[in-house]
C-alpha cells in the first residue's frame, strides 16, 4: 500500500475524469451525461441514419466508451461464466478485440433486467479498466488487449448481480460496493490492481439485508479546492476523501437498491433516494459530519428516478421516471417546470446535446425533446430490441446498444465528413 505523501502527489498530479471528444466512462467525459457535441441525427431507424451495425455476442448492459479509433465494452457468455472486454473500430464497427478476461465457475443470479456485464468500463490512454462487482475487476492495454492486472478481492453480495461503474481519480479506481452482506466503498492502485484503501459504510444499519444494497456509480467533485467522492449507498449518501478513503460528510435518504450517478451544478450535488418511493435532493457539498439538518437545500418526491441518472443543462434539471414521464426542475430551487409522458420503461440514462435531451426506452425507443421547460418531442425512433444500457457521443453520432447490437447513428452529412 502507498504512503500518504506519495497518494497525495499521484491523485493531484492526474485529473478526476476526463474531458475532450471522447467518451471515456459511464455518462461521457465529466459522468454527467453532456456532450458538446452538434450536428446529433435528430430521426433514425434501421435503415436510415445508421452508419453501421455490429453484432455483439453474449449479455451485457455496459455503456460504451470511446478512445480515437476504439470502442470498448464488456459483454458475459455462457450464463456469466465467460467475462469480456471486446473493442469495435470506431469507424467502420469492426471488431479489433475480443478478451476474455475472467472465468467464474459461479457467476451468481442476476435480476432479469440486469446483467452478468452491466458496469461501465474506464478508458484512460491506452488503458482500460472493467470491472464485474464481485466477479472481479483488471486493467487491459488497449493497443494489444493483454491482460496487465486481475483483483478479486472486492467481494460481496449483489443479490441482483453488480451495477455501479468504476471512476478513475487520479491514480485511483474507485467501486462502490454495496451488497446485501458487505457494504464498503474501495480504492484500486489503477496501475497495479493493489487496494489503496477501503472504507466501511456507517449508514448500512438496516436490519433486513435487502435493504443495503445498493448500485450506484460515485462522482469525483472539487469543493472549495478539494476533492470529494460523492457515493450514495442504501439509505444514506456520503463524500469521501479520495487521498485515503475517510468520511467528510453525510446525509441520511430514504432509499435504498439505488442505481442513478449524483451530479453536480451550482455548488449542489443531487441524488435520487432509491428504491421505495424515490426522490431527488439537492445537497450543499461543502458541510461535515451529519449535514441532514443543515444542507439539504431541496427535495422533489414526484416521478423521480429509480434507475435513470438526471441530467442537467444550464439551470434547468432533467429526468424521466421509471414509467417514461419526463420532468424539468428548476436546478436551484427544485420548482417542477414542466412535465411530458415520454410513453414506456426506461432505465438508460439521457444525454443532453446541442440543445435537446436523447431519451432511451427499454423498448428500443429514443425520443429527442427540447433541453428546455416545455420538454417538446422533436422525434420518435425506433430500433430492434431492449435498450438498457446508456448511450454515448462520438463525434456527431451516437453509440446505441441494444441487447444484441451495437449502432452507431449519424446524419449522412456527417457521415460523409469521414
Amino acid at each position: 500500500m502507498r504512503t500518504l505523501a506519495s497518494l497525495t502527489l499521484l491523485l493531484f498530479s492526474f485529473p478526476c475524469g476526463a474531458a475532450g471528444d471522447d467518451w471515456p466512462q459511464f455518462r461521457g467525459p465529466d459522468g454527467q451525461g453532456h456532450s458538446s457535441a452538434r450536428g446529433l441525427p435528430l430521426t433514425w431507424d434501421e435503415t436510415q441514419n445508421v452508419a453501421w451495425k455490429t453484432p455483439i455476442a453474449g449479455r451485457g448492459w455496459s455503456s460504451p466508451v470511446v478512445r480515437g479509433d476504439q470502442i470498448w465494452l464488456t459483454t458475459a457468455l455462457d450464463d456469466g461464466k465467460s467475462l469480456r472486454a471486446v473493442c469495435f473500430a470506431t469507424q467502420t464497427g469492426k471488431l479489433m478485440h475480443d478478451v476474455e478476461v475472467f472465468q467464474p465457475q459461479q457467476p451468481g443470479l442476476v435480476n432479469a433486467k440486469n446483467s452478468h456485464a452491466s458496469p461501465t468500463p474506464v478508458i484512460e490512454k491506452d488503458r482500460l479498466w472493467v470491472h464485474f462487482g464481485t466477479l472481479g475487476t483488471a486493467c487491459l492495454d488497449t493497443t494489444n488487449g493483454a491482460v496487465l492486472w486481475r483483483n478479486d478481492e472486492l467481494r460481496l453480495d449483489h443479490q441482483e448481480g453488480a451495477g455501479s461503474s468504476p471512476v478513475v481519480c487520479g491514480d485511483l479506481l474507485i467501486v462502490n460496493c454495496d451488497g446485501i452482506d458487505v457494504q464498503y466503498i474501495a480504492a484500486l492502485d489503477k496501475r497495479t490492481g493493489l487496494v489503496a484503501w477501503k472504507t466501511g459504510r456507517t449508514g448500512a444499519t438496516n436490519p433486513k439485508p435487502d435493504y443495503r444494497k445498493a448500485y450506484s456509480t460515485p462522482l469525483a467533485i472539487d469543493v472549495a479546492g478539494r476533492r470529494q467522492i460523492i457515493s450514495v449507498g442504501a439509505e444514506r449518501a456520503y463524500a469521501y476523501d479520495p487521498l485515503d478513503g475517510s468520511e467528510l460528510w453525510w446525509v441520511d435518504i430514504p432509499g435504498f437498491s439505488n442505481v442513478p450517478r449524483p451530479i453536480f451544478a451550482h455548488g449542489v450535488v443531487y441524488i435520487a433516494t432509491g428504491y421505495m418511493k424515490p426522490q431527488l435532493w439537492a445537497i450543499r457539498p461543502d458541510g461535515h459530519g451529519d449535514v441532514g439538518a443543515s444542507h439539504v437545500a431541496w427535495r422533489a418526491a414526484n416521478q423521480a428516478p429509480a434507475n435513470p441518472s438526471p441530467v442537467l443543462v444550464d439551470d434547468l434539471l432533467f429526468m424521466v421516471s421509471d414509467q417514461g414521464v419526463a420532468t424539468c426542475l428548476d436546478a436551484r430551487s427544485g420548482k417542477e417546470l414542466g412535465k411530458t409522458r415520454l410513453g414506456g420503461n426506461y432505465s438508460a440514462s439521457p444525454v443532453a446535446a446541442d440543445g435537446r435531451i436523447y431519451f432511451f426506452s427499454e423498448e428500443g425507443e429514443g425520443i429527442v425533446v427540447t433541453a428546455d421547460k416545455d420538454l417538446k418531442i422533436l422525434a420518435r425512433n425506433r430500433l430492434e430490441g431492449r435498450i438498457l444500457a446508456s448511450p454515448a457521443v462520438v463525434n456527431r453520432g451516437l453509440l446505441v446498444r441494444t441487447e444484441t447490437h451495437l449502432y452507431r447513428i449519424e446524419g449522412k452529412s456527417a457521415a460523409a465528413v469521414r
